[in-house]
């Protein structure tokens, strides 16, 4: 198992897509591609746990893949518009934690 920092996940898509000579989509095109990648994580979600099982003749889905997939062009969105993930994530944790702290019931709370 691999262990990697938001930044390494970052660098390792960009140096995958600096082979091309077509480079990063565009910010538009990225979202769409993110939107589709929710579909089909929604889809496997739903065949794996809601009322929707899948057809016979279907082939079995994956949701950790899906998750990769919603990761990967999360990634190219971000090296696209220049965004350090780490900070990004780390400034939406300081948002949980401070503004949100009250929001939900501790567990150590509930005593």
């Amino acid at each position: 198992m691999c262990e990697l920092s938001l930044r390494a996940v970052q660098d390792r898509v960009d140096a995958y897509i600096s082979q091309f000579r077509e480079g990063y989509f565009t910010p538009m095109t990225l979202v769409v591609r993110l939107t589709e990648e929710l579909g089909e994580l929604a889809r496997e979600v739903n065949h794996h746990f809601g009322e929707k099982p899948k057809k016979s003749d279907e082939p079995e889905g994956n949701i950790a893949l899906e998750l990769g997939d919603l990761l990967f062009v999360v990634a190219c969105l971000a090296n696209r518009l220049d965004i350090d993930l780490d900070q990004a994530f780390a400034d939406v944790m300081n948002k949980f934690e401070t503004r949100d702290k009250d929001r939900w019931t501790r567990i150590h709370d509930e005593i």
